[in-house]
């Protein structure tokens, strides 16, 4: 019987409290209330097309967007991580391309654990549904950099800017789904040096 792929994490700092749990063996149920609608929706969606259970709650005490953003993102990512323990086996490689209405993403990932991230949202506007820009583009960054991994999010093409994040965090969902799968032809860790 394989070990549960579950972890929880409390991140709490000056600027924020942040608590995570997930399951990645779950059926994609979620509960995200951190105060900023659009981060909970997209963290929503990673859950639902991952098919990973997420509960999470980020406060702010200091009142600032860009913290609660980053903190939020860096505290599920390493939630993740954690219950992916050794990676043992592991698919190891996911990749998706998504749509949304006249947006194109595609995201491949690699659960090696060697962190790298390539991230162009090729974001316009200032804002995106109240979250400044440059705080949105941090979430994505701080998501990508804390997995422990290596992953591409790109944006082909698209002209709406809620578009282009969303269709990036479902492609990233489903790339992570794909990576994350029991491998039942494999034994141990999926690489050719023995460890990830």
């Amino acid at each position: 019987m394989a070990a549960a792929r579950k972890a929880r994490i409390e991140r709490v700092t000056k600027e924020t409290a942040v608590t995570v749990e997930v399951n990645i063996d779950g059926a994609g149920k979620t509960n995200i209330k951190t105060g900023l609608s659009f981060i909970d929706h997209l963290i929503t969606a990673i859950g639902k097309h991952a098919m990973i259970d997420i509960t999470l709650s980020g406060k702010s005490n200091d009142g600032i967007v860009h913290h609660l953003a980053e903190d939020v993102a860096i505290a599920l990512s390493q939630t993740i991580d954690k219950a992916l323990g050794d990676r043992a086996r592991l698919r190891r490689f996911g990749y998706a391309v998504v749509p949304m209405d006249e947006a194109l993403a595609y995201v491949s990932i690699d659960l090696v654990k060697r962190q790298f991230q390539n991230v162009q949202l090729k974001l316009t506007r200032d804002s995106i549904e109240g979250v400044p820009r440059e705080d949105l583009e941090h979430f994505v960054r701080s998501l990508a950099q804390n997995l422990n991994a290596c992953t591409h999010m790109v944006v082909h093409y698209g002209d709406n800017d809620h578009h282009k994040v969303e269709a990036t965090l479902k492609a990233f969902a489903v790339a992570l789904r794909m990576a994350c799968e029991i491998d039942s032809k494999r034994k141990g860790v999926p690489s050719t040096k023995g460890a990830m």
